[in-house]
């Protein structure tokens, strides 16, 4: 989390002093030969100030998650989510399967929340992973 909350400060130093840089710039970005790329700039910092902050919240969700004791059970079907999982995402709310579930959902009309029903196996392909 410290890294991230680094980061973030980090981005937002180079996002304010794009900001301030481009003060004295003209506001016509079209006939100003440094325009379009002080604006690219601008655009590409904020996007990845915008990251770093879901990335944060996303890390500290996952520190609730285990002072109340559900991390590393998949919020989808229950099941745990493998070590190896955990390790390559450690803000992981479901098993792959469940997350290969959802995301074929996602990209097909439906409802935005999914959950198995109780009492349900886990509708995923191979054993949870």
């Amino acid at each position: 989390m410290v890294l991230t909350q680094g980061r973030l400060d980090d981005l937002a130093i180079e996002l304010q002093a794009i900001i301030e840089s481009s003060g004295t710039a003209l506001p016509d970005d079209e006939h100003d030969a440094e325009g379009s790329t002080i604006g690219f700039e601008r655009a590409r910092v904020s996007a990845l100030v915008e990251g770093a902050r879901v990335r944060l919240a996303e890390l500290i969700d996952g520190l609730g998650r285990l002072d109340t004791g559900s991390y590393g059970r998949c919020s989808a079907c229950g099941e745990a989510i493998s070590p190896e999982r955990l390790e390559a995402l450690p803000d992981a709310r479901t098993c792959l399967d469940c997350a290969q579930v959802g995301l074929r959902r996602q990209l097909t009309p439906g409802p935005a929340v999914w959950r198995v029903p109780p009492g349900l196996p886990c509708p995923g392909p191979s054993p949870h992973t």
